[in-house]
């Protein structure tokens, strides 16, 4: 929000009182506490009606310091609180010192100090001996906007001091080469320097700057991360209000957040993801092919059937089925029952479809039509959101007519909800899309008490906590999986994700990329996109061009509004091409899924911006048209009719994984490709593993392994490499450690592999 009109004057209505000097320090358990008046060179006759701010740091874990700034202590804004696990390491890896000189406090905590400076307030983190950002002059202030005239007489405004709305803002330098990212999933341009950002989850599409999945934290490429801890709308100003600074303000009298230092990008996620959640490993079955029914076409059994098998005659290996909304009759989404005129045996129906080797996935939402039986008992019991004006429940026709919303901060309601969703699994329903989540009013009053304005963004928290929380007990950890549109902060630990409402047009794949580029810098290590658009019909020729992008990305589903995907509708060519890549797929799937779980284990995603792998390299500062699958694959869609595709390698030595051709790094090629191939590098001195099989994402990674070991070290004496052997599970079963000495190449096993077969590609 900004406080600000240009950058010399203040808005009128903003009543700005801004830190103007450290007047004290007080040790606190953790940290230092800071006592900083809103003027400076103030004697102790100035003290009395003078307005202050305090703040307070706290080593909170290594390198993560929490900072809570405030005005008044005692305003309660009833908002929820993240599940965040702060403290998540033994206390001598952050333990904390405390000093003092005649300019400034200082608290050393890891490779981290915090400088508060006395005279002219500011504080700044440091490390490496240097200053990594800095909240200064009029950055920190407190806001009483709108603040209407308070009288000592005895009139409606006597001492009144709640005539107006408080905001807490807060300003970060930015350094003139310094780009900032993430934010949560955010279709505008990738570095969001110069960018608002509400985060406000809405139902927007693809093509704006609303988002299902707002995250109030952001990365930069000097290596450092800003988790606001606040789960409503936090408005950030990424150097739109002020361009050498990032600010951030939330309504209320405190705003907290926690800085996370790197020095590498992988160290801040790693950081973040230790305290606020890692991603479960999704299970192997999820990484091959989805294929759904589309949204509002008309299907049955028979269609569905005849989906399945014409996948199956034309040799297109298929993982998943997904049953979208119309699984259930209309105008009763969702009372969770099958529509019986078109699906008269569902339980018989999924038997044979998990008989075919498929895996069952059907849609849902949190929203409880009013012509259903569901809602009548969920009225009765207190299950729904009630109205703000103690009217009974909330209603809207805003998508089902009449609905309500599940309450999930009633416990009862939750176990509930989870109750509706066991009669499915119990029919051999194996995962649900947890869409929706976005539309949730502020005019309504929770069971617990919460913040409805808070609880706007945090609502698909608890939303898919539920539903995941059941699934893990249903099928069992390691089993869950969820396919879920909107997110926040937390939300990573139920993957998997998927990136909304995309147009069957090549701007609208670009755009899907940077917001699951945008979702990956904020925590996010799972994703997957509707292949060749959600709305419309997409030609031919994008359709084959999405495949490639979506079957190299982490999840792949085919999926639409009105019309069907299956291949064939659209030409016989993208049968072929889909079976090509799907396959493709299938073989690498020993490299993927080692991905997938070192992603589970650190929250180094599986899809990366190229800047999180090559931060130093210029080039990639704001490159959002590639991206790295893993640390070794580098990945450029098409996105021109005509098959030309620009694409960059960093420094160093790619092989074209189709051709095997070299190329050098650190510059820009152009090339056209054909349907069946595209940019697709190995990265040098990587051992790639790859499987024997290409009619299915699960089976035995560590069998029949060709291990091939790329450029390994041009013009070297000696090199090394090594790749870690997972299986299908995500057990660890071998580190192969390959080396070239005096000319010879030679492999090692820590644990011997069944029929390996070792190779490598100069």
């Amino acid at each position: 929000m900004k406080f600000t009109e240009g950058y010399w004057l203040r808005s009128e209505r903003a009543n700005a009182l801004y830190a103007s000097m450290a007047y004290e320090m007080q040790a606190m358990e953790g940290g230092m506490r800071i006592l900083a008046p809103v003027r400076k060179d103030i004697s102790r006759g100035d003290t009395p009606n003078l307005p202050c701010i305090t703040l307070e740091f706290r080593a909170v874990g290594k390198n993560a310091i929490y900072v809570k700034a405030f005005h008044f202590a005692g305003y309660e804004e009833r908002a929820p609180q993240f599940d965040i696990k702060r403290n998540p390491e033994p206390e001598e890896v952050y333990r904390v010192q405390l000093e003092e000189t005649p300019e400034a406090y200082l608290m050393h905590s890891g490779d981290v100090t915090v400088r508060v400076t006395k005279a002219d307030f500011s504080y700044s983190f440091e490390a490496a001996g240097r200053v990594i950002t800095k909240c200064g002059f009029r950055n920190l202030g407190y806001i009483r906007w709108d603040r209407q005239p308070v009288s000592m007489r005895p009139e409606e405004n006597y001492l009144d001091e709640t005539r107006m709305k408080p905001y807490m803002v807060t300003e970060l330098s930015l350094d003139a080469k310094e780009s900032v990212y993430g934010f949560g999933e955010r279709f505008t341009a990738f570095a969001k320097n110069g960018q608002t950002v509400e985060t406000w989850n809405e139902d927007g599409g693809t093509a704006s700057d609303f988002a299902y999945k707002s995250v109030p934290f952001y990365m930069t490429n000097k290596g450092y991360g800003v988790l606001v801890d606040y789960t409503g709308n936090v408005s950030f100003e990424a150097a739109s209000e002020k361009v050498g600074y990032v600010g951030f303000s939330v309504p209320g009298e405190s705003l907290g957040y926690t800085f996370f230092y790197g020095p590498s990008l992988h160290d801040v996620l790693k950081n973040y993801t230790k305290m606020t959640g890692r991603p479960a490993l999704p299970p192997a079955w999820s990484f091959g092919l989805w294929l759904s029914t589309s949204f509002t076409t008309n299907y049955d059994e028979k269609t569905v059937t005849s989906f399945i098998q014409g996948m199956k005659d034309r040799d297109i290996p298929l993982s998943v089925f997904h049953f979208d909304c119309f699984w259930m009759k209309e105008f009763h989404l969702c009372d969770f029952a099958w529509d019986e005129k078109v699906f008269p045996e569902p339980e018989a129906m999924l038997r044979r479809y998990h008989g075919m080797g498929l895996h069952i996935c059907v849609w849902m939402n949190p929203y409880i039509a009013q012509h259903t039986a569901l809602f009548e008992e969920g009225r009765k019991n207190g299950y729904l959101l009630m109205r703000a004006d103690g009217h009974g429940v909330w209603q809207t026709d805003n998508w089902e007519y009449g609905m309500g919303l599940v309450d999930f901060t009633n416990p009862a309601a939750s176990l509930w909800f989870q109750k509706q969703l066991k009669r499915l699994t119990d029919m051999g329903v194996d995962c649900f899309k947890t869409d929706f989540g976005e539309r949730i009013p502020v005019n309504v009053r929770y069971y617990d008490g919460s913040n409805p304005e808070a609880m706007h963004n945090y609502y698909t928290y608890l939303y898919n906590k539920c539903v995941f929380e059941l699934l893990e007990r249903e099928k069992g950890v390691g089993n869950a999986l969820l396919f879920a549109r909107s997110a926040t902060v937390g939300s990573q630990k139920f993957p998997v994700h998927w990136g909304g409402d995309c147009m069957a047009t090549y701007p609208s794949m670009a755009e899907t990329l940077r917001g699951g580029l945008s979702f990956a810098m904020s925590g996010f290590s799972f994703w997957s996109h509707d292949i060749s658009g959600f709305e419309s019909t997409a030609t031919p020729d994008l359709y084959k061009r999405w495949l490639a992008f979506g079957l190299l990305s982490s999840h792949s589903r085919l999926h639409g509004s009105g019309s069907y995907r299956v291949p064939w509708l659209f030409d016989e060519e993208s049968c072929r091409v889909l079976r090509h890549f799907v396959k493709l797929k299938c073989r690498l799937m020993p490299y993927v899924y080692a991905k997938a779980k070192e992603a589970h284990e650190t929250g180094i995603p599986v899809m990366r911006p190229m800047v999180m792998e090559f931060t130093e390299d210029p080039a990639v500062r704001y490159l959002d048209t590639q991206y790295m699958l893993g640390d070794a694959l580098l990945v450029a869609p098409v996105f021109s009719e005509d098959g030309d595709a620009e694409y960059y390698l960093p420094k160093g030595r790619w092989t074209d994984y189709f051709t095997g051709k070299v190329k050098e790094g650190g510059r820009w090629y152009r090339e056209t490709y054909d349907y069946f191939t595209l940019p697709l590098y190995v990265r040098e001195n990587t051992i790639l593993p790859t499987g024997d099989t290409e009619d299915r994402p699960d089976y035995d990674y560590e069998k029949n392994l060709t291990l091939t070991w790329y450029c390994p070290g041009e013009g070297a004496d000696h090199a090394t490499a090594s790749v870690r052997i997972v299986n299908r599970q995500g057990e660890y079963v071998s580190c192969v450690t390959a080396e070239r000495k005096d000319g010879q190449v030679s492999f090692t096993a820590d644990r011997e592999l069944e029929g390996v077969l070792f190779r490598t590609a100069e």
